[in-house]
């Protein structure tokens, strides 16, 4: 491809995602491998990657800007956090080069907060993203996930941040737990999420006690599937809505992740009278590593 102009990459804990860039910003092709942090050591990232460039035919004179788990103290080459509050155009300026690999090879920093501690590492990409369409929002970015993101931006920078392990927690009670036996078959309830969701924030501290109910509802009052996966999503991100009140209450949200997770949360925020809106997480990743690219070597961004 000899209109190829870098290389980017979002490589997360379970897997990555690449996309080549022509100089005209287009997107050339692009591919995705289940070959996250989790499952490499630090000596097969540059393998890893160039055997996938290799494949699309890419030559190794091409560079490469990289966001995510890549750069934590686990993955590639560390790349040390920002620390908030902080402006993103400082993500490009911060970008670490990797020493030794095949070709120009950057990773991008995460961001850390110091009080309450909190970090993060992708989500500031993406973020990164929808500031350089909208250069002068302002607002709640909530970024849903195995671990939410909930982000306060302002004047181009994250002012602060929360993280919410409730992905991780449905996860477990929906494939491990008890409750596992009552969400075997696949399904999901408009009605019985929006009614969980109304309970838990209604009365957060009924939450612990009600997850029980999903199983017994099943055991006693054939409950089927659907219901009780939905009741457990509600109950969950009810009681997460909860905790983070200061960052949706009188304002609008706007939602960075993958479409059907996206949608569920403007549900649960609907419930509440909240507005917002989703992005296309695909379309702010590589808004964000595209614009620190050009920073970090110091040409123009169209």
């Amino acid at each position: 491809m000899t209109d190829t102009y870098f290389v980017a990459v979002d490589w997360g804990t379970s897997g990555f995602r690449l996309w080549v860039i022509g100089r005209d910003g287009t997107v050339l092709d692009s591919t995705t491998a289940p070959l996250g942090m989790s499952r490499l050591k630090r000596n097969d990232f540059d393998r890893v990657l160039e055997e996938s460039l290799d494949k699309l035919g890419i030559a190794q004179d091409v560079p490469a800007i990289i966001c995510g788990m890549a750069g934590a103290a686990q993955g590639w080459c560390e790349a040390p956090y920002l620390c908030a509050p902080t402006r993103l155009d400082a993500l490009g300026e911060g970008a670490v080069s990797v020493r030794g690999a095949t070709r120009n090879v950057h990773i991008l920093p995460g961001v850390k907060q110091m009080a309450p501690a909190n970090v993060m590492r992708g989500e500031e990409t993406q973020i990164a993203g929808l500031l350089h369409a909208e250069p002068s929002f302002a607002g709640t970015v909530c970024l849903p996930g195995t671990h939410t993101k909930w982000v306060q931006v302002k004047d181009g920078a994250i002012q602060h941040f929360e993280t919410c392990m409730t992905g991780e927690q449905f996860a477990f009670f929906s494939q491990t737990s008890v409750l596992s036996h009552s969400m075997i078959l696949d399904g999901w309830s408009d009605n019985a999420f929006r009614s969980a969701v109304r309970l838990a924030t209604q009365d957060p501290v009924a939450v612990p006690r009600r997850l029980f109910s999903i199983r017994a509802d099943m055991l006693v009052r054939d409950q089927d599937s659907a219901t009780a996966r939905a009741t457990l999503s509600g109950l969950l991100i009810g009681q997460e809505l909860m905790s983070v009140v200061h960052y949706w209450r009188d304002q609008s949200v706007t939602l960075i992740g993958a479409p059907p997770l996206c949608e569920i949360y403007l549900m649960a925020l609907d419930v509440l009278g909240v507005g917002g809106r989703s992005l296309d997480v695909e379309t702010t990743t590589l808004a964000g590593l595209a614009a620190a690219f050009h920073i970090q070597t110091g040409t123009v961004h169209a």
